[in-house]
């Protein structure tokens, strides 16, 4: 990545990335084509780019070429590198050859290529900071050489993190110089130095996919996914630190944990619980351990998945159809142990293949009902709490007038086969019952750290089947 003064044709700046270049070897094996030498590589963008020679050239400049630009394919003596992203701006070239994650024989469309506008975007985040300088020679020297150490923090293994590369330039002091001053013990992806009081915070984010159906011939499925996410802001070029998750005597296993690559060491038996084997019954039940060596941005410390013993809402639907209107009843049920302390409940009633709802007679036991604007969807808004019985109903009779080509469609609901779809987060709740024990994280670095923890539990594809019509289904179980 760099830039290029039309003046003096040479690099301003440039930078490779070699385990960038391994992971396209990779993709390609034979047909790869090598990256030149600096000067190489320089002579043959220019050329593309018909800046130093301008002369008729057949395969360059043919009208039956399409112009794909600013992405280009660039001719070298090993095959053409593609997809070359530049663009000109005042005398400055910007330039970067873009990672594909595929093969390129055959030559995959650009649209489907995320590494063009991730290196699009990091060019235009460096010609931003760049530009303002670009009349002052003594400005944009110092600019320049300030360049290769922003894009450690913004890019620091090929893949752009950060693409405003002017809000980098505040923090310039607490940035390191790796080539000649970085601490050897440091790992890469601690990529600038903090400076300050010590601040640890860790978030737990669970999310609980569900499908009820109310039938005897098929099982209700549902699930937890649990992520939490850390930012630590220590001082020091490698510290260390033991965060611990705990679960409660009841508690739910975590099951199928991932772990980030600065967790140094953990306890095997946190891995042999899989949501696969569903006979096993002596899952490790925690404490779970994670000594790290934390990164400098906000990271996923680590993923799981859990199966609780009972979903959060438990809930029946019944749809009939009775001439031309629909019958519709629908009954939630709050499970005792679960905080009832909502950012928000509602349930989702979505009519698609069907016209525009025109007749609707309802009672809602809590809460209330709205109608979408386009009328083919009902929102039934609980709240923030259920009621002390912890159960709510609706009943209702809806008609619908003829069907448009703006009515919604939908190749799974057709019929009476329908669902409700519940939204919904809980805040400072897990339903595993996970937390952060705070007494337990230790630094061994001085000072003592200041520790937030959040935690939180949301909906996510929560769905209640119509019990009186067929259903898509996860798996059956046959009675004999």
């Amino acid at each position: 990545l760099g830039g290029r003064s039309i003046k003096t044709l040479s690099f301003l700046c440039h930078r490779r990335y070699p385990t960038v270049e391994v992971r396209a070897k990779a993709f390609n094996g034979s047909t790869h084509v090598a990256v030149p030498e600096d000067e190489a590589f320089l002579k043959a963008l220019l050329f593309e780019l018909r800046i130093t020679d301008q002369h008729f050239v057949e395969y360059r400049d043919t009208c039956t070429r399409l112009d794909t630009s600013p992405v280009y394919s660039v001719r070298t003596e090993a095959g053409d590198l593609w997809p070359v992203v530049a663009f000109q701006k005042s005398d400055l070239i910007y330039a970067c050859l873009a990672l594909v994650e595929e093969p390129l024989k055959p030559q995959p469309p650009i649209f489907s290529i995320s590494g063009i506008p991730q290196g699009l975007d990091l060019l235009i985040g460096i010609q931003d900071y760049i530009s303002p300088s670009r009349k002052n020679e003594a400005e944009l020297s110092a600019k320049i050489g300030q360049l290769r150490n922003l894009l450690l923090q913004a890019c620091p293994l090929g893949t752009p993190l950060q693409t405003n590369i002017r809000s980098l330039n505040s923090s310039f002091d607490d940035i390191q110089d790796f080539s000649t001053h970085s601490d050897p013990k440091q790992p890469a992806w601690r990529t600038n130095t903090y400076k300050g009081k010590p601040h640890i915070n860790v978030s737990i984010s669970e999310k609980v996919k569900c499908m009820q159906y109310d039938q005897k011939d098929i099982m209700d499925v549902w699930q937890v996914y649990g992520t939490v996410t850390c930012k630590c802001d220590i001082e020091g070029a490698a510290p260390n630190v033991t965060l611990s998750l705990n679960l409660p005597t009841n508690g739910s296993p975590l099951q199928d944990i991932v772990v980030h690559h600065c967790v140094t060491s953990v306890d095997p038996a946190m891995f042999m619980s899989t949501s696969i084997d569903t006979s096993d019954d002596s899952a490790f039940s925690g404490p779970y351990k994670f000594p790290i060596i934390p990164p400098s941005d906000s990271f996923d410390l680590c993923s799981y998945t859990s199966q609780v013993p009972v979903p959060p809402i438990l809930g029946r639907y019944q749809l009939n159809e009775e001439g031309s209107q629909l019958k519709l009843s629908v009954n939630l049920k709050l499970h005792e142990s679960i905080k009832n302390a909502f950012e928000y409940c509602e349930a989702r009633m979505p009519f698609p293949n069907r016209g525009p709802i025109t007749h609707l007679e309802y009672k809602v036991s809590y809460g209330q009902l709205d109608l979408s604007r386009e009328k083919s969807l009902l929102v039934w808004v609980i709240g923030q709490k259920f009621p002390k019985s912890l159960e709510v109903s609706f009943t209702g009779t809806v008609a619908f007038g003829p069907k448009t080509e703006e009515n919604t469609t939908d190749i799974i609901c057709t019929g009476n086969t329908a669902y409700v779809k519940l939204y919904f987060r809980i805040p400072d709740f897990t339903l595993t019952g996970c937390y952060v024990d705070q007494h337990s994280v230790q630094l061994f670095t001085p000072g003592k750290p200041k520790i937030n923890s959040s935690r939180e539990l949301t909906s996510c594809d929560y769905y209640i089947w119509n019990s009186k019509a067929s259903a898509p289904i996860m798996y059956k179980t046959i009675f004999t």
